[in-house]
């Protein structure tokens, strides 16, 4: 791995009396992943988004009546980097949470607290590699066993769920699929939502749907999606979404590779996403009004195409205030 060349370096002064500026600073800095080199000196990797940390935590300090400085520095030597570096270490933190992981048992989870079970895991995995500036192996270890544990629940909880196979995806021309039959098993929840929503906005406006008691009714002249033997389904690294993103091109668009992060960790968890429990209300309020699958996917289309909306707005923000 190659050390960074400079660091930065805040050294931060705040009067005795700021205890919350104190508490605020020091939970910005742990989020920011920080190294502290002593009482009031803390240390980042240079880039970008570390200055714009160190920055609005010298802004912050200010405002608080003390005194805040920003240095660049530069070790004196290999030794003194990789020494620098050590301070970064999170494998302490991966272990702990590798070692709970393994030793949860989704069978023994009652099913009330399941879901928030395993996201509370995945949220403490996002937490400690945002903190991870020298990314290694005890990260991919964390991720792995975290994986390993949702197809765990995931089996318990979701029996029918497709299981992700290792494929090629071919890129496809969405001019030679239109007007077709897309089939998919009935009573849709996320993943069986969002593709049946990006394949009638984005692929084939004319779609017809059939949804499905039994996939091996699925005629060959059918496109299928989301389920085991589909045209269109998991893969190890993508839910059925993700592929048909992937399958037609549409990666570049922003909005839709944002919703496909939401589609993702609602479908089988990973990193979290800010938006998905209220997607995930709204959708399962639907569920629960319509019994009719078609006019489920009619209603589940509006919050897909607000969601795309409110997505696209975000990023144009960023992007106009970069």
């Amino acid at each position: 791995m190659t050390l960074p060349a400079s660091w930065l370096v805040l050294i931060a002064s705040l009067p005795t009396a700021q205890t919350a500026a104190r508490m605020r600073l020091w939970r910005a800095l742990k989020t920011a992943g920080a190294a502290t080199l002593r009482d009031g000196v803390y240390l980042l990797p240079e880039a970008i988004d570390a200055a714009e940390a160190f920055a609005a935590q010298a802004d912050e300090v200010r405002a608080a009546g003390g005194e805040a400085w920003l240095l660049s520095a530069s070790p004196v030597d290999a030794e003194e980097s990789a020494a620098w570096q050590r301070l970064f270490d999170r494998s302490a933190e991966y272990a702990q949470l590798i070692d709970e992981v393994r030793a949860a048992d989704p069978a023994g989870w009652p099913s009330s607290q399941a879901t928030r079970r395993m996201q509370a895991l995945w949220r403490r995995h996002a937490q400690i590699v945002q903190a991870d500036h020298f990314p290694g192996e005890s990260q991919r270890q964390s991720q792995a066993a975290l994986e390993t544990l949702q197809a765990a629940w995931l089996r318990l909880t979701s029996p029918d769920e497709p299981q992700p196979r290792a494929t090629e995806i071919q890129r496809l021309d969405a001019a030679d699929h239109q007007g077709r039959i897309w089939a998919t098993r009935k009573r849709p929840w996320v993943d069986r939502l969002a593709s049946a929503w990006l394949i009638r906005r984005c692929i084939d406006p004319q779609a017809t749907f059939r949804w499905l008691s039994d996939t091996a009714k699925c005629k060959r002249d059918w496109l299928g999606f989301d389920f085991d033997g589909a045209r269109f389904s998991h893969t190890p690294s993508r839910v059925t979404y993700e592929t048909l993103l992937a399958s037609f091109g549409l990666e570049d668009d922003a909005s839709l590779t944002r919703i496909g992060a939401l589609v993702h960790v609602l479908d089988v968890g990973g990193v979290p996403v800010a938006q998905a429990p209220g997607i995930e209300a709204a959708l399962a309020g639907l569920r629960d009004h319509f019994t009719d699958d078609d006019e489920l996917l009619d209603a589940a289309c509006a919050v897909f195409d607000g969601l795309r909306r409110a997505l696209g707005t975000d990023k144009n923000a960023e992007e106009g205030s970069a």
